[in-house]
């Protein structure tokens, strides 16, 4: 999946992990492949390609404009300057060992040729994969960038133009139509936006450069098996630098398990089929475990000296007792159902908004597991049905910290005794979990929201 709203989440959440590997559209064009004609006769058990030359494949995968030539940011062994290089000089003969796998998926020997045939490594890949962007965004930011009035225009727009088409999808599937639009116009600005690189090429160089070559050898070998298919052309199969296509962006993988059919042309097609596209995504919100009739979340408001402890995804209580701890909707809603079980997010502290997130905000994870991507797709969904923004006021004036300052409060957590883990600058689960717990006992709302007012305090000023 990842077009825009996942490039972004990747800044915001720099910790939150690779999202569905992921997050970026490297824009630029290259060359796809050229068709091959022609009898191959070459066993099924023999490598069909014939390794070039290590100089030409240097050549044309080393030069100073496609790639830094530096080490990159992780200290990934795999990612050191040398290792990139030896990897690119080796790429025919990777390609051409992934032979085997691919005839075991049902790829011909002749459609093996086809595609990979013109293959190279696309190195500026490697600095886009390894980039360590200094400076998060907040989550307001985050928020004002995906959720503006020319997507919502456009996007109400998208659901008139094709209303009888989300019916169908909603009667099948069960999954609330907002939801799909919104993941559409936040991943690809309803398929403008979903990036120009060719998805076998970058798949192809994943596969056998870097850090991460399991998990996009699969990646490979699926988008293989989609061409062979006959669902997408190598012209449609243009994506991010990760591999993420399509209107609502799904990864090879992904579309293999998700990808419908849904008007009957043969075909699966998440590009530019509309019906296809809505009733996949609906798919897949439905096997992620979609409710049918139950919205995302609530914006709420939160009580003056609540414990923020229970500001924890682990921790889900019922309607009825978040409302028992003090919890109320805002604008002065009352709850529809007050057996549902939710757990509060607090994304900017005691001093911004608080939400009650139900399983559907699960599900909208799993299609990114950031907290801020879902809460912006399940708000955008909101405005998208006609809701208002929210109530709440985000804390505009806090600033957020670098990367280094992150590197220092995760340094002065630990000499304090409250944070065991690696010091590297990510703010993950333990990170905030520490966090929360120095502010309980300094006597600051617990709310695991670092604010350089918090960094402060631990500098001890």
């Amino acid at each position: 999946m990842r077009g825009t709203g996942a490039i972004l989440a990747a800044v915001l959440m720099a910790g939150a992990g690779e999202a569905q590997a992921q997050s970026a559209s490297g824009r630029g064009p290259l060359s796809w492949f050229e068709d091959i004609t022609g009898a191959i006769s070459q066993p099924a058990s023999t490598p069909p390609r014939q390794a070039a030359p290590p100089q030409r494949r240097m050549a044309q995968a080393g030069s100073a404009k496609d790639w830094s030539g530096e080490d990159g940011a992780s200290g990934h062994p795999l990612m050191t300057a040398a290792a990139i290089q030896q990897a690119a000089a080796n790429f025919d003969n990777c390609i051409a060992g992934m032979w085997p796998e691919a005839a075991r998926r049902g790829v011909s020997e002749a459609s093996f040729r086809r595609f990979t045939a013109d293959l190279s490594p696309d190195l500026r890949i490697m600095d886009l994969m390894d980039a360590q962007p200094e400076f998060t965004k907040a989550v307001w930011d985050y928020l004002d960038i995906l959720v503006t009035d020319a997507r919502l225009a456009r996007g109400r727009e998208v659901l008139a133009k094709n209303a009888a088409t989300f019916a169908a999808v909603e009667q099948a599937y069960g999954v609330d139509r907002y939801i799909i639009a919104a993941i559409w116009g936040i991943e690809s600005n309803y398929g403008t936006q979903g990036g120009d690189r060719s998805v076998l090429n970058s798949t192809a160089t994943l596969a056998c450069i870097g850090r991460r070559q399991g998990y996009f050898k699969d990646e490979f070998l699926a988008a293989l098996e989609i061409l062979h298919r006959g669902d997408l052309t190598p012209q449609q199969l243009r994506g991010s630098w990760a591999g993420a296509f399509g209107a609502t962006q799904f990864m090879p993988s992904a579309f293999k398990r998700f990808a419908v059919d849904f008007d009957g042309d043969g075909k699966r097609n998440t590009v530019d089929d509309i019906p296809d596209i809505i009733a996949s995504t609906a798919a897949k919100f439905r096997k992620d475990g979609w409710q049918a009739g139950q919205t995302w979340g609530y914006e709420v408001e939160v009580p003056r000296g609540f414990n923020y402890l229970y500001a924890d995804r682990t921790k889900t209580y019922t309607i009825a007792q978040w409302e028992h701890f003090g919890i109320r909707r805002a604008g002065g809603k009352s709850f529809p159902r007050k057996t549902d079980k939710a757990f509060l997010l607090a994304p900017a502290g005691a001093d911004g908004p608080g939400f009650l997130m139900l399983g559907n905000f699960r599900a909208i994870m799993r299609y990114n597991p950031s907290e801020a991507y879902a809460l912006a797709i399940g708000h955008f969904a909101d405005r998208l049905r006609g809701g208002a923004p929210f109530f709440g006021q985000w804390p505009r004036q806090e600033r957020v910290l670098s990367r280094d300052e992150r590197f220092e409060l995760q340094q002065l957590l630990a000499q304090r005794g409250f944070y065991r883990g690696e010091a590297d600058g990510t703010l993950g689960s333990e990170t905030r979990k520490a966090l929360r717990n120095f502010q309980a006992a300094a006597g600051l709302p617990a709310d695991g929201f670092a604010s350089s007012g918090v960094l402060d305090r631990l500098r001890g000023r």
